[in-house]
């Protein structure tokens, strides 16, 4: 009950105890802003951009390597460039050392936020380049354990008729593939190793708004995409539009179409934007993904559309799902960009990524939106991006691919 004066009036009724919560978390807000803003002055690592540049306001001393490299020099835990003209090379000691820096973190908790974002920044002065070796080696790795170009997809080849198809999660769920089922499946593969030279993998992260790298992403060979996001003529600036793959999660349909048992042409019209991208669902995650699933092969049929429509081999997801526990990634499920990624790595000579990012704040501290089209936070405890986000940073410091966090020129 609020206070009142004689009169009658409401001194501190609910609404002004309301306003005064809006006004407390408005500047707690604030406050959080400054004190971030701060932090990250003091580390030295001031960017602008102009006309598309990185330009840079670093001081500090400056220590020469045998190389003529400038090394960055260390006061505690800051690091300065100063005259910093780069990029270096990717080879140089200063880019070793940087590197390093990165890779000798071996789990997430072991730094905090700040100063991962402080080595990642640093690390922006180096060129990347594909170290061939290290990247031949993991997709070694990972063509033992998962086998991307024969096993990603159930086909007529891996997947015969009759075939007792064991689900993803559901284990004791067994899937009898008919003739009619068997029919929705390629012959076989449509990839094959390292056939694409560059490849770019879209996530939807808040840190490719405003990145304008929209023309980078389409002059890849080959672009994947999560979760069919916009990438109307208001996003692709950022995002482009090329699209050779793109995921549906069935929980999309589920909510957003009404598990197409109605209306189907909306969803017709969205799967439009992507030109001739092959869709591509986990049908055999669990027992409820699979009829939703298989509706989207029927409507696309029922309008004549051209559209490849591929699934997942859930031995292929179990097997992805026990390499990276093996990296230290350990969650309920992998996120279709992880899924994406790791193919990627198996389809494509080089893999550079962008919009990936788990974090509320961009590496210089500023805070963005958790996708580049809206603010809609995930179901808690279902991914471990942060964990995923940590082992491309590992990946991109070994020069196995590259992750794009700052804009494009």
């Amino acid at each position: 009950m609020g206070y009142s004066d004689p009169s009658g009036r409401d001194l501190l009724g609910n609404r002004s105890l309301c306003f005064i919560f809006i006004c407390a978390f408005g500047l707690v807000t604030l406050l959080q802003q400054i004190i971030y803003g701060k932090n990250y002055l003091k580390s030295g690592l001031q960017f602008s951009r102009h006309n598309g540049d990185e330009s840079t306001n670093w001081t500090g001393t400056i220590n020469f390597t045998d190389e003529g490299a400038q090394k960055p020099a260390r006061n505690g835990k800051k690091r300065y460039f100063e005259f910093y003209e780069g990029p270096y090379d990717f080879n140089s000691t200063t880019c070793r050392e940087l590197r390093q820096e990165i890779i000798n973190v071996k789990v997430l908790s072991m730094v905090k936020t700040s100063e991962l974002f402080d080595r990642w920044r640093s690390l922006q002065v180096c060129k990347w380049e594909l170290n061939k070796t290290e990247a031949n080696a993991f997709k070694t790795s990972l063509s033992r354990c998962c086998n991307a170009p024969s096993f990603l997809f159930t086909t007529k080849r891996n997947t015969p008729s009759g075939t007792k198809l064991r689900y993803e999660v559901d284990t004791s769920g067994i899937l009898h593939i008919s003739s009619e089922i068997f029919k929705m499946f390629p012959n076989d593969m449509p990839y094959t190793r390292s056939q694409f030279k560059r490849c770019a993998v879209i996530g939807n992260g808040g840190i490719i708004k405003n990145s304008k790298c929209g023309k980078e992403i389409d002059s890849a060979d080959f672009v994947f995409r999560c979760n069919i996001p916009p990438i109307s003529e208001k996003y692709a600036v950022d995002v482009g539009y090329k699209t050779g793959i793109v995921t549906i999660n069935p929980s999309i349909i589920t909510e957003r179409f009404q598990k197409l048992e109605k209306w189907r042409r909306p969803f017709y019209e969205v799967l439009q934007a992507y030109e001739n991208a092959s869709i591509v669902l986990p049908a055999f995650y669990n027992t409820r993904n699979t009829d939703v699933s298989f509706r989207v092969k029927y409507v696309l049929d029922d309008f004549d559309s051209q559209k490849s429509v591929f699934y997942f081999h859930p031995q292929y997801l179990i097997n992805v799902q026990r390499f990276w526990m093996m990296q230290g990634v350990r969650a309920k499920r992998l996120s279709s960009g992880l899924m994406l990624v790791t193919a990627a790595l198996e389809l494509c000579e080089e893999v550079h990524l962008y919009g990936f990012w788990a974090f509320p704040m961009n590496p210089s501290g500023i805070f963005i939106t958790h996708h580049y089209y809206d603010n809609v936070k995930p179901r808690p405890g279902f991914h471990s991006m942060p964990n995923e986000i940590f082992s491309f940073l590992h990946l991109h410091s070994r020069g196995i691919l590259q992750v794009h966090t700052s804009p494009c020129r």
